[in-house]
């Protein structure tokens, strides 16, 4: 299922936090967003998830107009991971992943044996089974960010949003999660900070600056030193990972004065 970011624009109280970004998910990628803090990448992702209307252009789903399905549809095909995902009561972590199936259900309707067997994968998948029984307050901000992630399979989403997914996880869980992505099947639109890690995980790479999209295509062709240092204003080498053959970058800790 393609998705399609089609001359988005957002303007809140006369300033435009994103300006005619267009930008293709094609089925089965996976599209990372970078750039620096305040680009738009968050802005983007919450019109992609409905939390936001775009002021001009759309969001589109195999052609069609996001705004045009019901909520309940929308939620059926895009699922979620936020930056303000965040549990404040203390649910269980089971009936937090069970929250997932929400959009399937008419009501009140219990879970039936499908909708628990499904919960129960997600949380295999994401190797939280053993948190199960646990309120979701007692734990760590990477175990949250994993029931998180579980919930939003449980959707079984046709594509998935991610902001800043890698927060909070540590090295090996980082690395598991992008894997995870990258052979999960589903359409993914990413946002993340870590360059490198966005080099591995990406299929294509998307940089946004001041709300605009100003360099869109493979990761070996956007992340130049050039651009890291006029986007991101950091001197840094480029170097081939000997081992994927992803670009890889070394920081310079010199300011570079832009």
């Amino acid at each position: 299922m393609d998705l399609q970011l089609d001359g988005l624009t957002v303007v809140t109280d006369g300033r435009s936090l994103v300006s005619e970004l267009s930008l293709d998910v094609p089925s089965g990628g996976v599209v990372g967003l970078v750039g620096p803090n305040g680009s738009g990448k968050s802005t983007a992702l919450r019109c992609v998830y409905r939390t936001l209307r775009p002021s001009a252009g759309a969001v589109r789903i195999d052609g069609d107009d996001l705004s045009g399905l019901s909520l309940r549809r929308s939620a059926q095909l895009v699922a979620a991971m936020t930056q303000d995902g965040a549990v404040d009561l203390d649910f269980t972590v089971e009936e937090v992943v069970a929250l997932g199936r929400a959009p399937h259900l008419r009501g009140n309707a219990a879970l039936g044996p499908r909708e628990r067997e499904l919960c129960e994968a997600a949380m295999d998948r994401l190797g939280i089974r053993h948190l199960a029984a646990r309120g979701v307050l007692s734990l760590s901000g990477g175990e949250r960010q994993r029931v998180l992630l579980a919930r939003a399979l449980t959707q079984e989403p046709r594509i998935l949003v991610l902001d800043e997914p890698t927060n909070h996880l540590d090295v090996r869980h980082q690395v598991e999660l992008l894997s995870f992505l990258r052979g999960a099947d589903l359409t993914v639109l990413v946002v993340l900070h870590d360059l490198n890690l966005a080099a591995a995980a990406c299929d294509r790479i998307g940089v946004l600056s001041e709300g605009r999209l100003v360099a869109s295509g493979a990761p070996e062709d956007v992340l130049t030193a050039g651009l890291v240092r006029d986007v991101f204003g950091v001197s840094a080498e480029v170097v081939t990972h000997p081992g994927s053959g992803d670009p890889q970058l070394l920081y310079s800790l010199t300011p570079t004065g832009g």
